[in-house]
């Protein structure tokens, strides 16, 4: 439920050819990267996308759903959809529009949470006045749903995830189960996608897909206009299980939930990052080019969904794994952005983000993706462009990592409880650059020198990062420089001075040997003809000296 390396050329070649689809300008996952802003209002992420997505390079926004939903505080109100019609907690349809609009004109994309499995459960009136309930809604009838046999009114339930069609064809969590092959759903569901395609967004995430039958899946996306549209599925991995993210990689991108699985413990205790030189596809996961990555989401934050192991309430060892993944070219990464709160139903803020000042960080709102550390690493996944992993550098005791991306960009990770002092080798020119992750804004931030034979010394802080680029090359000043700045620069006038003072010895040095000869020569004289008296005419004592 709501809770790549390189986007294979030859996946979107067949998508297109196969499916029919328009795909344009698909995002390469590896030099990537994509935020949830989750439960955001549509006018806050329009300024959001303005004033900082767009300057900071993310490609794009994953908005929560934008339909109408069942009434009621709990965030996941969000994932039980009433209509098609476009009011939600997050605003109305005018105010989308100008969203996308705005997040557009400063190239950050939108990406719609899609729920098309199911519909709210139990009876009501939505957001927006719709009646629904007795599996009925406005839009849908009791036929348009899976049902037990001879029986509309009711659904199966799911009790065992090893039986495929338990997962895909009875209701989730007491959900009422759409009938995705049937073709009022797909007609319904196709024209809402199209309507929000026409709308200028980019792309949608589609809620439980494991729970849709990929092949009835596949036929409702073509009804799409202009084809299947750039998504990706939410397929949660369960070993064993009936249902498998493999079998949804031919319409797009699916969730790899295992990558933060894996990732957390090797964070979360010392001595492990010494093993991430092999991360990736190796460990078990999808190709890159298929994979949706992430620390946490909506969910799994909750305990859901495998349940993270890591979130925002982890502080600095949270952040260092998201400056991991961004660092690391597998798969097209998305940051979490939420809100704090302490109960599992806990909804969103009713403050927004942009009022009268920034409601984030220690206030309503966490928002993650405004963190320096986060926020820069996604100019520098930009910068690395589709390198993997080169020149991978460990400390002895495992608690350090340092690796490059062809010869663009360098990151090194601490998990150590004390500084992590090394001398690493670069694949970086010869030059200065700012350690993008001191300071949100990167010219403030210090620099790193990375010498002529390529090695640059480096201070990692204790469970921390020291990441820099080419597109972020610095310039020495006085502010920048520090102790090893300093010495080096009286390194250089102690140099100058030594060859100043040779040069002036070799130019000047036989003319004073000169003079004091003549001054010597002179002061013997004086010293002979103390006894001499000198006539009125012969006052100048240069003249008693000889010819």
């Amino acid at each position: 439920m709501g809770a790549g390396v390189l986007m294979p050329r030859i996946f979107l070649a067949t998508l297109l050819a196969n499916l029919g689809g328009a795909v344009t300008n698909p995002p390469i996952g590896s030099q990537s990267a994509f935020v949830h802003l989750f439960e955001w209002s549509w006018t806050d992420i329009a300024q959001e996308c303005e004033e900082f997505l767009g300057p900071k390079g993310f490609r794009a926004v994953q908005v929560s759903p934008p339909s109408e939903h069942a009434q009621g505080l709990p965030w996941f109100v969000r994932y039980q959809p009433v209509t098609y019609n476009l009011t939600s907690r997050s605003g109305n349809e005018e105010e989308f529009k100008d969203m996308v609009t705005r997040c557009k004109k400063v190239n950050v994309d939108i990406y719609v949470d899609a729920v098309t499995n199911h519909v709210a459960e139990g009876s009501g009136v939505g957001i927006a006045g719709s009646p629904y309930g007795h599996r009925t809604t406005a839009i849908y009838a009791q036929e348009d749903f899976h049902h037990k046999p001879g029986d509309l009114s009711a659904g199966c339930s799911i009790t065992s995830y090893y039986d495929k069609y338990q997962v895909q064809y009875c209701d989730l969590e007491g959900l009422p189960d759409l009938c995705t092959s049937c073709r009022r759903v797909q007609t319904l569901v196709s024209q809402y996608m199209t309507n929000l395609l026409q709308m200028g967004v980019a792309g949608f995430r589609i809620d439980a897909a494991k729970h849709q039958d990929a092949g009835e899946l596949k036929q409702l996306l073509e009804k799409v206009q202009g084809g299947i549209p750039w998504l990706f599925g939410e397929v949660i991995y369960g070993a064993g299980e009936a249902v498998t993210p493999e079998m949804y990689t031919d319409l797009g991108l699916v969730t790899e939930f295992r990558y933060a699985g894996q990732l957390a413990p090797n964070i979360l205790a010392e001595g492990k990052l010494q093993y991430l030189k092999t991360f990736g596809e190796s460990w078990g996961f999808l190709p890159g080019g298929s994979a949706v990555v992430f620390m946490d989401n909506h969910d799994t934050q909750r305990g859901g969904a495998c349940g993270a192991k890591l979130t925002y309430k982890n502080g600095a060892l949270y952040t260092l794994a998201n400056v991991f993944m961004l660092a690391h070219p597998y798969g097209y990464p998305k940051v979490m952005s939420s809100y704090n709160f302490d109960a599992h139903d806990q909804g969103p803020p009713d403050v927004p983000v942009h009022g009268s000042g920034l409601a984030c960080f220690h206030g309503s709102w966490v928002c993650e993706h405004r963190y320096p550390e986060i926020a820069n690493m996604v100019a520098w996944r930009q910068a690395a462009g589709t390198g993997a992993p080169e020149v991978f550098q460990s400390s002895e005791d495992g608690n350090g990592a340092f690796f490059c991306r062809s010869s663009s960009a360098c990151v090194a990770l601490n998990r150590g409880s004390g500084n992590w002092s090394v001398k690493v080798k670069t694949t970086l020119p010869a030059g200065q650059y700012y350690d993008v992750l001191r300071d949100i804004n990167v010219s403030s931030c210090p620099f790193v020198r990375v010498a002529v034979d390529g090695t640059a010394e480096l201070l990692v802080p204790s469970t921390s990062a020291v990441a820099f680029h080419v597109n972020a090359r610095s310039k020495p000043t006085t502010a920048h420089t520090g102790l090893h700045g300093t010495l080096h620069a009286l390194q250089i006038i102690g140099i100058s001075a030594v060859v100043l003072l040779v040069a002036f010895s070799l130019l000047f040095a036989p003319r004073l040997l000169r003079r004091f000869a003549r001054r010597t020569a002179r002061a013997e004289t004086r010293a002979v003809g103390t006894d001499v008296e000198l006539s009125p005419q012969s006052t100048r004592r240069d003249e008693l000296l000889p010819s």
